[in-house]
């Protein structure tokens, strides 16, 4: 049986369109393989603006670097995402996910609602620097998603979100599991998409979080929200 994986991993990529408000080049495609259409976001290495503050690696790395720690924990918590070729070169291939238009996705967002929380968690875990409203998806099913993983991983704490609504919280007995799951995990699986030092910034991060058991507060020293927010 042909899975999706197979089917985005190695299926023909046909370009449709671009979101023209992206920073970077990124673009609506379709793969294709025998019968099988499933539509993705592919963001190609050549079309990413230069970062000052993200001068190693690329943004497609820290994207499927995201998702492989989230699919680790076992927290599905990102789309399907991938390298591979595509029309434009190497880029981040990433299954297109339809939200529902009738969700109140800020509404939804500044709640409590575990995938939220679980959200938040990990944008603290990976360093977020650009959590936005509209880097949530809300699916009809009741699926929650977060894209947009290009920024994350930074040496230095630089995280900037809209999920506040849980700071100074005490971490609950599985979120503690969860973080010495990643310290574990993390070094193995991101060996290859970030740098060593990006690792050892990101098992200090979570050897902090064990320490304080709550979630951070906002940065005095940095913009805590990303701008526009949405």
């Amino acid at each position: 049986m042909t899975t999706t994986n197979e089917v985005i991993a190695t299926g023909e990529m046909s370009v449709e369109g671009r979101f023209v408000d992206a920073s970077n080049a990124t673009l609506f495609a379709k793969c294709t393989l025998g019968e099988i259409e499933i539509p993705v976001i592919y963001k190609p290495i050549a079309g990413e603006r230069p970062l000052w503050d993200f001068p190693d690696g690329n943004l497609a790395q820290r994207e499927v670097a995201a998702f492989a720690l989230s699919e680790a924990l076992g927290l599905d918590l990102i789309p399907l995402t991938l390298l591979r070729e595509g029309p434009f070169g190497p880029g981040m291939v990433q299954e297109w996910i339809e939200i529902d238009e009738d969700l109140d996705v800020v509404e939804f967002a500044t709640g409590d609602h575990p995938k939220i929380r679980q959200m938040a968690l990990f944008d603290a875990m990976i360093n977020n620097t650009d959590r936005k409203y509209g880097h949530i998806l809300l699916t009809a099913s009741g699926e929650v998603f977060g894209c947009d993983h290009g920024v994350t991983f930074h040496e230095e704490p630089k995280l900037r979100t809209v999920l506040w609504q849980f700071a100074g919280e005490k971490f609950t007995d599985l979120e503690l599991d969860l973080i010495s799951d990643a310290l574990s995990l993390a070094p193995s699986v991101l060996v290859d998409l970030i740098t060593p030092a990006e690792i050892q910034a990101l098992i200090d991060r979570l050897m902090a979080l064990q320490a304080t058991q709550c979630f951070p507060f906002p940065s005095q020293d940095w913009p805590s929200v990303p701008w526009p927010p949405f």
